[in-house]
């Protein structure tokens, strides 16, 4: 008997001791509200782009140029002689002004309204497109920049004067940089 059981005890070891098995995941399909997203903002985007083309055929005074940052800018103006030939860099101080144009003209916010700013470069909230914008700037140099919405105020706007999806005009002018 007590062979028996030694051998009863082994083969119950033998099945009941076999390794863990892993679980397979639940398939579930998701993305579709990813892919109705993505073809909604495709299209967005050829529509504003559509408008700033237009837009910028109908300037006869100033040539417009794509950057890589996803806008179109075209250089205004050099105010005075600027000594400093370099562009900012991560925490320099730019003084700055500017303004905000829908694309019909309408003026958004004067740049009286939005007063003169100092920015510490990539350190404070400034909406996208301006920030890049300005790191392609030098002091005294005035651009005019359009922005698609989103690289201006996106799906949300300001919450005050520019409405969700908004492709922004704003010429901006580079008072001085303070080196950091």
């Amino acid at each position: 008997m007590n062979k028996l059981t030694v051998l009863l005890f082994t083969f119950t070891c033998l099945l009941a001791c076999k390794t863990p098995e892993a679980r397979k995941p639940e398939t579930v399909k998701t993305g579709s509200l990813i892919e109705a997203s993505v073809i909604r903002n495709k299209k967005l985007y050829e529509t504003e782009k559509k408008a700033i083309e237009a837009y910028i055929n109908g300037q006869d005074t100033k040539q417009f140029t794509a950057s890589e940052f996803g806008f179109w800018l075209a250089k205004d103006s050099i105010v005075g002689e600027s000594n400093d030939s370099k562009v900012p860099e991560f925490s320099d101080i730019v003084n700055f002004d500017y303004n905000i144009s829908a694309l019909n003209g309408q003026t958004i916010y004067t740049a009286s309204e939005l007063k003169n700013r100092n920015y510490a470069m990539d350190q404070e909230e400034l909406f996208t497109g301006l920030r890049e914008g300005l790191k392609l700037m030098k002091s005294g140099e005035t651009y005019t920049f359009i922005f698609p919405s989103q690289k201006a105020y996106g799906y949300y706007g300001d919450e005050n004067k520019i409405g969700r999806n908004t492709p922004l005009i704003s010429r901006v002018t580079v008072n001085s940089i303070t080196k950091k």
